[in-house]
């Protein structure tokens, strides 16, 4: 009977979750604002910080990381692995993640916070949710833009990198540091990405053909449950190395480059609404912060939120800077790489279950990371409109000066 009542009270909250999605959905088409915020903030109402008609249960979490997958899953197929993973995408990274570290450290030594502490804000700040940034950009329709691909190919080699921030701060925490064991993080994943690609590639092939085949016999829906199993055995291996289980859907999503059917990207599409729908909303509802600890941490909580948002504006662009891209375009960049999300929240879950912070330094980062998901996606639409009409300027000017020296020849051959 007991169980009955649990799967009950389960059914009852995923169903109420779909709901509130699509309630935020109603909401955004009416109101113009990002779908992804909306949900978020519904998932805080009907969450412990507010309603509490919906806690973070283990099967919610299993949806939700299934939602993330399918997300980034259905994001990666839209790309190409040559025009994400280059030396840009890991200056962009790189910066990303070391400016970030140094601000929160920095900012937390300044609200005089331990060593250990410190380096824990500090590792929290170089998180960067690809799920989040790679919806708001295709919802923008800006997908297929080099800025985009640049940010999203960034944010895939920030879960490497912070990976290893993590490494190093568990193990100054425990006081275990090895070197050889940082070396094999970082071999590990490296060796995932460029394998995982490489057999993408040859199993993307195979999927090609075996399209041929099933549509002929009228059975094309069993090749993507095999996309699909592909998608599932990558998340697998990227959570077993240590890496965030999206990247792994991610890179298997761009490996499947070569399956173009309608019927497949539809149906990763299906289930993508489905299941990010639960993934947005349960980013709001597993902000369970105390209150009154945030309340008493309200200078430390803004100072955290603007070096948040300025490291990884300062960090990312002075990266895509040296890689040659322009003033505005490198802004863009550094503003599609602040969103913490779910990121950061595991973060400080782990440091608050290894006794390295307490509640309420826990809860200070959970508000950052809430703060910097619902403000960035506006002010990266504003970012890129600002961008898009120097970019348009610009090229009028390029137009016009062609054609003035276009006229003066003209006027000397005759």
């Amino acid at each position: 009977m007991v169980g009955a009542e649990s799967l009950f009270a389960t059914e009852f909250q995923i169903s109420l979750m779909l709901f509130v999605a699509f309630m935020g959905y109603f909401i955004t088409t009416k109101i113009g604002q990002n779908i992804v915020i909306t949900e978020i903030l519904l998932g805080i109402l009907i969450g412990p910080t507010i309603l509490g008609l919906v806690t973070y249960t283990d099967i919610i979490n299993v949806l939700a990381q299934f939602g993330a997958i399918f997300l980034l899953f259905a994001i990666g197929m839209e790309l190409k692995f040559k025009e994400i993973y280059n030396r840009k995408s890991f200056l962009i990274a790189l910066f990303g993640v070391v400016v970030p570290w140094i601000g929160g450290f920095a900012v937390a030594s300044a609200f005089n916070y331990p060593f250990i502490k410190a380096v824990f804000v500090g590792t929290a700040l170089t998180a960067t949710s690809i799920a989040i940034t790679a919806n708001v950009l295709r919802e923008m329709r800006v997908l297929d833009s080099g800025t985009a691909k640049a940010i999203i190919g960034a944010a895939v080699v920030d879960d490497i990198l912070g990976l290893l921030a993590l490494s190093l701060t568990t193990g100054v925490a425990a006081n275990s540091i090895s070197f050889g064991s940082i070396t094999t993080t970082i071999i590990t994943a490296v060796a995932f990405l460029l394998v995982g690609a490489f057999t993408g590639g040859h199993l993307s092939k195979m999927l090609f053909r075996m399209e041929g085949i099933a549509k002929k016999k009228g059975t094309s829906e069993m090749v993507f449950l095999l996309a699909i199993a592909i998608a599932f055995l990558y998340s697998a291996i990227a959570e077993f190395i240590g890496l965030s289980a999206v990247v792994g859907a991610f890179i298997a999503g761009v490996s499947l480059e070569n399956v173009k059917s309608p019927g497949f990207r539809e149906g990763a599409r299906y289930l993508e609404v489905i299941f990010a729908a639960i993934f947005f909303v349960s980013i709001g509802i597993l902000f369970n912060i105390d209150i009154k600890a945030v309340t008493e941490l309200i200078p430390f909580v803004v100072a955290l939120t603007v070096v948040a948002f300025m490291t990884k504006l300062v960090g990312c662009g002075v990266g895509a800077r040296i890689c040659g891209m322009g003033r505005r375009e490198s802004t863009v960049i550094g503003m599609g790489m602040a969103p913490r999300g779910e990121v950061a929240i595991i973060v400080a879950l782990i440091g608050l279950n290894a006794g390295v912070i307490g509640q309420g330094l826990y809860s200070a980062i959970i508000a950052m990371s809430l703060l910097t998901t619902v403000l960035t996606p506006p002010l990266l639409k504003k970012a890129f409109q600002w961008y898009r009409q120097e970019a348009t300027a610009a090229y009028r000017r390029r137009w016009w000066v062609e054609e003035i020296r276009a006229i003066r020849k003209r006027i000397r051959k005759r």
